[in-house]
């Protein structure tokens, strides 16, 4: 099968309906010896005669009948599809995106991607994605696109949306000593050990994560890093020793009767997501996943 060539389907097709061996060169722009070659070449590799050809007339052999009413379905499936590549390649459209995210996809988010779906026929391609390690997917071209932790100051990506920032919460274990409180002050951290991502991220993102010290300049312990949300949970719930600093929609939608969520107070710097992709590589169908997002996002907002 990977000997025959699309050119001598083509010209049987055209041949069959024709049944002229130069009106047949006319229609495929070639020569009557030509249309002749290509014909004996596929009947060579099929093994059969498909032509009768006398100096009165040129009819396809019952083989040959049989053989285009078989092939003629392939053959016009194969430049359909040709076509609307060359369409979308023309627009820059894909049918599918590939979407990375960190821990959870939310209602707004999968509502956005609904929307994509129904209404746009683009579809979603969803990978969780190691969290210290935010935009490697993305300018390796491995994802199409992600919904991170910001910030990104990488050159090469383009931030689409950016999600309301989020305050940011201590989780703690329902045993350790800080449970009994509704929040804690930000230079309690100190005296804590907090889990970290592990991962190429460069180290300002890192530090946006997990602070180094805290604003009265007290330096804050961090010895033991995570690939994910949930292994961290994990961590957390077994161990007083460790702590996590998490987003408020993450701890109002991960509820844990052995974890305690705190809110710091005195912490600066906010929790927010974003939806990033590299910029050499902006399609229409991103541009619109964001304006969806933007919009689920402000009525979630609302609803609140």
């Amino acid at each position: 099968m990977n000997q025959v060539h699309v050119q001598e389907v083509e010209c049987l097709l055209a041949l069959a309906e024709e049944l002229h061996f130069g009106r047949t060169a006319v229609r495929l722009g070639c020569s009557q010896s030509r249309v002749s070659q290509l014909v004996a070449a596929l009947e060579r590799r099929v093994g059969v005669r498909l032509v009768e050809r006398t100096s009165r007339r040129v009819e396809l052999t019952r083989l040959g009948a049989q053989f285009v009413d078989e092939v003629r379905p392939a053959y016009e499936s194969l430049i359909a599809v040709f076509a609307q590549a060359r369409e979308r390649a023309g627009r820059g459209a894909l049918c599918q995106l590939r979407i990375g995210f960190h821990g959870s996809v939310y209602e707004e988010v999968t509502e956005a991607f609904r929307r994509l779906r129904t209404h746009h026929e683009v579809t979603m391609a969803l990978s969780e994605i190691p969290l210290g390690s935010p935009f490697s997917a993305v300018l390796d071209s491995r994802l199409d696109a992600a919904v991170v932790e910001l910030p990104v100051r990488e050159a090469a990506l383009t931030v689409g949306c950016r999600f309301p920032p989020q305050d940011r919460l201590l989780a703690v274990a329902s045993s350790h000593p800080l449970a009994g409180a509704d929040q804690v002050h930000v230079e309690a951290l100190a005296g804590l050990d907090l889990l970290h991502p592990t991962g190429d991220a460069p180290d300002y993102w890192m530090v946006a994560r997990v602070p180094r010290a805290t604003p009265a300049g007290a330096p804050i312990r961090s010895t033991r890093g995570i690939s994910s949300v949930q292994e961290g949970l994990a961590l957390v719930a077994a161990d007083d020793h460790h702590a996590m600093l998490v987003c408020r929609p993450l701890a109002e939608r991960v509820i844990r009767s052995d974890v305690r969520y705190l809110l710091v107070e005195g912490l600066d710097a906010p929790s927010q997501m974003g939806l990033i992709w590299r910029t050499d590589r902006t399609t229409p169908q991103l541009a619109m996943l964001a304006r969806l997002l933007h919009e689920e996002v402000g009525r979630a907002q609302l609803a609140r």
